[in-house]
């Protein structure tokens, strides 16, 4: 930034009051001012119903069809996938694949956040005004750690450059009628991460999701998200500030817990949605509206995906049947080969799969050999919550296998002879690479418009 004043939606505050650029140093840079900032975000948390659990933005997962399913579950605000401002910007193509007619309508898919991904000011202003009044909100991703964000410039590796991200998201505040929000990640310096957030606000961010880990935190590396660095910044910015938590949300008991330490509005769930919708579902007791059937759910997802329009559900559908089934496959290795061999688009096949799984889990039930219950264990883990034992044949929690044992199944695992681990991890492990051939917006559709 430089030594002249800057912008805000409240007339001018001297550059020297503003948090200056931060490219490289680990040092805490010097906070924002943020009493002359013109915030509007509480008024639209409450225009919206207040809003305690968000479905997260995500490339290609969730699409339309998706927040109507989870919507239905309990998400009471959604986020639309990461868009490539450019792309959507300047391809009407790929605009009507990712942002259909549907979108954002006012009876089946709101209140809506629209999200882009972004480094260039006037890209991202004249995406998100083809948005304008039919969303909530238009959100900066500034928290994406995947390699492909890095070799773009967008996402989490923004971080590196603070005037820039100061620019992207004022650039909405000042020009865009839909007020703008931002997600970011942390630092593992608090005093830094509270001047970054302070100085995303400035820019004009009306509401601040916090992801409670650092850039670094993914796959393997990803770990527990920090509540405490989350409850840290919402003791620190101004009490008007609208904030939402992600990070750690495996079960519905989760939600309450997270709200409580953060002290934030509302949570977020990316992948513990993905696996499972129903963990928004608070304040249910049966089983099947915790931890839906997998043929139940695969059921209703399909019926909607198929009907809804433009090309999102069909880029979607593949990766959403994986991670419905994340727990079935293992054991019913034969449809995991039929699902692996759909092509994008071939409704015929992936009814298939959905009659093939309804008929597995009826003979399940017809046998009478496995018993429907959940067994809660009482001891708490690390993370402050504790595992349960789901039937596979229910969407549950994913977790990431480490040397061959998954996080949840240490003691169940240890009774069991080596060549059994290395096959059930073999198995999961071919599950998890067939979800992950989703590559972002951007490796798939950039060559297209070259």
């Amino acid at each position: 930034m430089t030594t002249s004043s800057l912008p805000t939606a409240a007339g001018t505050v001297p550059a020297d009051d503003a948090a200056a650029s931060v490219p490289t140093t680990d040092a805490a840079p010097a906070p924002a001012t943020l009493e002359k900032i013109n915030y509007i975000g509480r008024e639209l948390f409450e225009k919206i119903g207040k809003p305690r659990t968000v479905l997260a933005p995500m490339v290609d997962q969730s699409e339309l069809a998706w927040r109507i399913i989870s919507r239905k579950y309990g998400a009471d605000l959604c986020y639309t996938p990461m868009y490539h401002a450019r792309l959507f910007s300047t391809s009407e193509t790929y605009r009507n694949d990712m942002f259909s007619e549907l979108d954002g309508d006012e009876k089946v898919d709101r209140p809506l956040v629209v999200q882009f991904c972004a480094n260039k000011p006037d890209e991202l202003l004249a995406a998100a005004r083809l948005v304008e009044g039919r969303c909530d909100a238009v959100d900066l991703n500034i928290g994406c750690p995947q390699g492909i964000a890095k070799r773009g410039k967008y996402g989490a590796f923004l971080m590196d450059d603070w005037d820039l991200i100061w620019n992207l998201i004022n650039v909405l505040h000042k020009n865009l009628k839909t007020p703008v929000t931002a997600k970011i990640r942390v630092y593992e310096d608090r005093e830094k991460t509270l001047a970054y957030a302070k100085h995303v606000l400035s820019a004009g961010a009306q509401f601040l999701t916090v992801h409670g880990r650092t850039r670094e935190m993914k796959g393997q590396k990803t770990g527990l998200a920090d509540w405490s660095i989350i409850r840290y910044l919402r003791d620190n910015l101004p009490p008007e500030t609208v904030m939402i938590a992600n990070g750690n949300l495996l079960y519905q008991e989760d939600i309450p817990r997270s709200l409580e330490a953060t002290k934030t509005d509302a949570v977020m769930s990316a992948e513990g949605n993905l696996y499972n919708p129903a963990i928004f579902n608070l304040g249910k007791d049966k089983l099947d509206d915790r931890f839906p059937r997998v043929d139940k759910l695969l059921r209703e997802y399909f019926e909607i995906a198929k009907t809804t329009p433009g090309n999102a559900s069909q880029t979607a559908m593949k990766s959403h049947f994986f991670k419905i089934l994340h727990a079935f496959l293992p054991i019913h290795t034969d449809v995991r080969a039929e699902l692996g061999s759909i092509r994008k688009g071939s409704y015929d096949e992936f009814e298939n799969v959905v009659r093939h799984v309804e008929q597995v889990v009826a003979d399940i039930y017809a046998s009478g050999k496995h018993e429907d219950v959940l067994i809660e264990d009482s001891h708490i883990e690390e993370w402050g919550g504790s595992y349960k034992e789901i039937p596979y044949w229910r969407c549950q929690p994913y977790f990431r296998t480490v040397d061959g044992v998954k996080a949840n199944g240490k003691r169940s695992l240890e009774d069991r002879s080596e060549k059994q681990k290395e096959k059930k991890a073999k198995k999961e492990e071919e599950v998890t690479t067939e979800e992950q051939k989703t590559e972002s917006v951007e490796d798939k559709l950039e060559p297209q418009q070259a």
